[in-house]
């Protein structure tokens, strides 16, 4: 049986719209902090949401950012409709990229951002299907001290 959130929220992200980056990654870290969550857990979870909102920007058409807050975890559900990603082993590696020159111009597209999402979460899962879309899951534990 599927839990059920005590908040849930969603956000339009368009791709290739850089002057918005960050903002839906802003408003989670603006509730998670109204819901006196853990500074260390927003910290970690805005980590991952930003470089998810980043990479929904930077290689995808368009897609949502979804936040899901549980009594004791925070769910992350990135998913893009793009070009999929062909290979997720080599995507996850660090400083692999295939981000277009605009964002690399921009200061984006190092390829740290599916590695920091897997760094600052307790459970992160792909799904991707190439030129279709990706779907991040990305949870982080409340009760987790790192």
């Amino acid at each position: 049986m599927e839990k059920t959130p005590i908040l849930s929220e969603t956000f339009k992200i368009k791709g290739r719209d850089y002057e918005h980056g960050g903002e839906a990654s802003s408003k989670i870290k603006s509730i998670l902090k109204r819901l006196g969550i853990d500074p260390n857990i927003i910290k970690r979870v805005s980590i991952c949401a930003y470089e998810a909102e980043m990479n929904i920007i930077i290689y995808a058409y368009e897609g949502t950012l979804t936040l899901m807050v549980y009594n004791d975890m925070i769910k992350l559900i990135a998913e893009d409709i793009g070009p999929g990603i062909p290979d997720i082993e080599l995507a996850m590696k660090e400083g692999y990229s295939t981000a277009p020159p605009e964002a690399i111009e921009l200061g984006f597209g190092a390829g740290m951002g599916l590695p920091n999402m897997k760094n600052n979460s307790d459970r992160m899962n792909i799904e991707t299907e190439v030129n279709k879309g990706t779907k991040v899951i990305i949870e982080v534990d409340l009760k987790n001290e790192r």
